[in-house]
């Protein structure tokens, strides 16, 4: 068989970038059962609930949801279980630093995918937005979508 190149993207945390100002990202492996992998194949996981924590020194990501293997035996695992985040170990000293300011800042899941086979997931250091932040940031990408579309209109001698 031959390997696997490029990424394909499993699953997106799109409520993540709205409820929160995304500061610095990282990507981390993950730490898999051999039926999370098939199952991941098959696209079947969600990031809604995920978080992720230092515990005794690693990073450990919680509340993913990886459904189990419709063809798995008793061998399947657990769809919401603690799974182990590969980082180097100076990254995990930036991360657990940055974080350990208490300046309010939490560590996301952005996004899972797979990178030349591997199943990799998109970290974000990120502070959570209040809802005027959110207001202000959806009246920003109005204002830029009817700049472009008036520029586009006198490009093309509408008006």
């Amino acid at each position: 068989m031959a390997k696997e190149t490029g990424t394909k993207l499993i699953a997106s945390n799109k409520k993540a970038r709205h409820d929160y100002a995304i500061l610095k990202t990282y990507e981390a492996g993950l730490v898999l059962a051999g039926t999370e992998v098939k199952s991941l194949r098959l696209g079947r996981a969600s990031l809604v609930d995920a978080f992720a924590q230092e515990h005794e020194g690693e990073i450990m990501l919680y509340g993913l949801h990886i459904a189990e293997y419709g063809f798995g035996s008793w061998t399947n695992h657990a769809p919401r279980r603690t799974r182990k985040l590969l980082l180097h170990k100076t990254e995990i000293i930036k991360i657990l630093n940055t974080l350990g300011d208490g300046t309010g800042l939490t560590l996301v899941p952005l996004s899972m995918y797979f990178k030349d086979g591997w199943a990799k997931v998109e970290l974000g250091i990120a502070r959570g937005l209040k809802s005027y932040d959110k207001r202000q940031v959806m009246a920003e990408r109005d204002a830029k979508k009817e700049i472009a579309r008036e520029m586009g209109r006198r490009l093309k001698g509408r008006r």
